[in-house]
């Protein structure tokens, strides 16, 4: 079977052997893009259509463009193709194509029923993964991305890096040269840019890389420089002539005399038997990342690291451990300028194809939408601390790969205001009125008193709160008269990014207090006291309303209230007294236990006798009749 080396990089085949039809020749050799046009005819033609559309589907996931494979190899499943890994790459293939719930149930199908026992171990995570990417999708972060269309051609485009000396920027193509069959594309070459503004990327022109670096019937790609610009690391695979298929290695260039040298393998680094691409040294030319399908690795790609112990002389190269790596695979290493390690993977929690994560804080970070797409996104680099360059084959590009630059926007602020009125309601027409030059009081979630201020003439105040989000209580009070108090929160009130318009912004959330007289004798009706049939019990849904209760005897410690039980007229009159006694007694108890002076309070059963609607007939006119009340006996001077 086939393997692919990375994203729009080299691609390896396998060796043809005798007795195979065409089609399976070219599918063998690793040229996949004619291989494709043969099994469709095959298919066409009805000639083994199982195994073809299998063929077809792996032809496309092998030239790692899985999200084409997808209606192929569900063809070859629905078909009964006769392989055990099928199932497995379908899943990828309709993660890849943002079909995240269809995947997971297809991920966990193999898991119980797969007949490779490694996919089918893998594709229990990869479940995992597919049901966690929705979540992924809403981890939009304050990024922008934009496409570098100075640069990007219908042809792949992709892995940057800049010349220390000279800042230009330095990357892969396959715009221009032979045709590589793995794929149908163009070979791919260095090339190099200088910009004529080199913050917004624009201007300049493209110029190739010297013909000592950059070959005709190889690929070049990812190449990474030292920070003195002496020494250039590029991966460049064979020309396919001894082993039959093209391998990569990492392959070294120095500056010397004005001129760069015949590059020469890595030695150290490489590993005969594996193929070794995308290096990047760490932002002070110590440490070499790279990535490596070398034996003793975790499963398919893996990262690892090289310690330079002298010029050109690298230390054996060591696993990042499984931290970063996965039994899928890791790519395009990256360190930032503050030393945080970014990579790409297709085995951590992501998008579908190859997603860009980092290291922080000892865990890896999905960096989320807009970088992360449900394409391959890959080879991070960093122009600036918070800006740069990474690579995508994602919807609406130029050619199977471009480039987009990417930058941290300014994190736009926001500064909360309680935007307050004070109003005083009258009794007797239920309307409210401004209340003018009277203090209202700012509290935190702990009681603690924050500011006062004083209302305006048409009862409004406006108070600063703080720009963390929070919970807060607003109290006013006046001789006469019932606390006036409210809450008011923050949490979850910040508006998205892109919602504010300007760097600096003042979200105002209203918030109204209300005034009400103290009237000696008149029932206040204490809202949704329900008591199970037959019990005095205290509920707990009674008991969230028993402590707004609670409260207003805090906030009036001048005072002294009845509380009252009401029952309707169903059920003998003594029974209703007795049970509505107890319904009293009961949740007066309840706030006595709450650390009110039960001097304060006292309870009083009414039964039926004092009904809101005396002819009440149905279970709404019943529970009106059913009810809970206190008002207040006596105020202290």
């Amino acid at each position: 079977m086939c393997a692919t080396v990375g994203s729009a990089a080299v691609l390896s085949g396998c060796a043809a052997s005798g007795g195979m039809s065409k089609a399976d020749k070219r599918f063998a050799r690793g040229e996949y893009e004619s291989a494709i046009a043969l099994y469709k005819a095959d298919v066409a033609k009805g000639k083994n259509v199982a195994m073809a559309n299998y063929r077809l589907a792996e032809s496309y996931r092998l030239s790692n463009r899985i999200e084409q494979a997808e209606s192929y190899y569900k063809a070859a499943v629905d078909g009964g193709v006769k392989n055990a890994d099928a199932g497995y790459y379908y899943a990828q293939a309709l993660r890849a194509n943002g079909k995240f719930d269809e995947a997971a149930t297809q991920f966990e199908s193999y898991a119980q029923n797969g007949g490779n026992r490694t996919l089918a171990a893998r594709a229990e995570v990869e479940a995992k993964n597919a049901k966690s990417a929705n979540n992924i999708v809403a981890m939009r972060t304050n990024n922008e991305v934009m496409p570098l269309d100075q640069i990007n051609t219908p042809a792949a485009e992709f892995s940057t890096t800049r010349i220390p000396d000279t800042k230009e920027l330095v990357f892969a193509s396959g715009r221009e040269g032979k045709v590589y069959l793995g794929n149908g594309e163009g070979f791919n070459d260095l090339y190099a840019i200088k910009f004529d503004d080199d913050q917004k990327m624009t201007g300049g022109t493209v110029r190739k890389l010297d013909p000592i670096i950059n070959s005709i019937d190889k690929h070049e790609a990812s190449a990474t420089y030292s920070p003195d610009g002496k020494m250039m690391v590029f991966a460049r695979s064979n020309n396919g002539s001894k082993k039959g298929y093209l391998s990569v290695d990492l392959w070294a260039s120095y500056y010397r005399n004005g001129a760069w040298t015949e590059p020469e393998i890595l030695r150290g680094v490489n590993s005969s038997t594996a193929d070794e691409f995308s290096p990047v040294f760490s932002p002070d030319g110590q440490t070499l990342y790279f990535t490596s399908t070398r034996k003793g690795g975790l499963g398919g790609n893996d990262l690892y690291k090289s310690t330079m112990e002298s010029p050109g002389r690298f230390s054996t190269p060591e696993n990042l451990g499984d931290q970063v790596n996965t039994p899928s695979n890791e790519n395009f290493p990256a360190v930032a300028p503050d030393g945080t390690l970014y990579f790409s993977s297709d085995g951590h929690p992501g998008l579908g194809k190859l997603d860009i994560f980092k290291v922080e804080k000892g865990k890896v970070v999905n960096l989320g939408t807009p970088i992360n797409s449900n394409g391959d996104d890959f080879a991070p680099f960093f122009t600036d601390k918070k800006a740069g360059v990474f690579s995508s084959n994602r919807a609406g590009g130029k050619g199977s790969d471009d480039l987009y630059m990417f930058r941290e926007k300014p994190i736009k602020l926001v500064t909360f205001y309680a935007d307050g009125t004070l109003v005083e309601r009258n009794d007797k027409t239920g309307e409210t009125a401004p209340v003018a030059n009277e203090a209202v009081t700012l509290y935190d979630s702990k009681g603690q008193k924050l500011q006062e201020v004083t209302t305006g003439a048409d009862g409004k105040f406006s108070i600063k709160l703080d720009t963390a989000a929070a919970n807060y209580s607003l109290i006013s009070d006046r001789d006469g008269y019932f606390t006036a108090r409210n809450s008011l929160s923050t949490v979850g009130r910040k508006p998205a990014q892109d919602a504010l318009p300007e760097l600096m912004n003042d979200v105002k959330v209203p918030v109204t207090l209300t005034l009400t007289k103290i009237v000696k004798n008149k029932a206040i009706v204490v809202e949704n006291i329900f008591y199970d049939y037959d019990k005095a019990d205290i509920r707990p849904d009674a008991a969230i309303e028993l402590d707004k209760l609670v409260q207003t005897l805090n906030d009036n410690p001048k005072i002294t209230i009845e509380l009252s039980s009401h029952t309707d007229s169903r059920g003998k009159d003594a029974y209703n007294i007795t049970l509505s006694q107890k319904r009293a007694e009961s949740a007066v108890a309840y706030i006595v236990s709450k650390g009110i002076d039960k001097s304060r309070i006292t309870a009083k059963g009414y039964g039926e006798t004092r009904p809101v609607l005396k002819n009440a007939k149905t279970e709404d006119e019943f529970q009106r009749n059913r009810r809970t009340e206190f008002k207040v006996t006596k105020i202290a001077e």
